[in-house]
């Protein structure tokens, strides 16, 4: 029987080793938390941080969908980020 071990398998199945997978994913954490500490200011002061958390979550999804697209398994995970295949096709008569 094969034991998959937690902290390298999902790294893998996306290309990276575990150590990159967690540089990558802090990449995304850390500017997130800015966002909630924005958005937290923003909820009593509306007039400050007016933009961060949206700006923010735009810049990161667009980078997101950018690296899902060359992704080895990004066609089993994000598959509205690629064209269907012929064999995928289906004609209506």
């Amino acid at each position: 029987m094969m034991v998959r071990n937690p902290f390298t398998a999902h790294p893998a199945a996306v290309g990276e080793t575990y150590t990159q997978h967690m540089r990558v994913a802090l990449s995304f954490a850390v500017p997130l938390l800015g966002a909630a500490a924005g958005a937290f200011v923003h909820a009593v002061f509306p007039f400050l941080f007016v933009t961060t958390a949206s700006d923010t979550v735009k810049r990161l999804h667009a980078r997101m969908t950018r690296r899902c697209a060359t992704c080895p398994s990004g066609r089993s995970h994000r598959p509205d980020l690629f064209p269907p295949q012929p064999a995928e096709l289906i004609y209506e008569i």
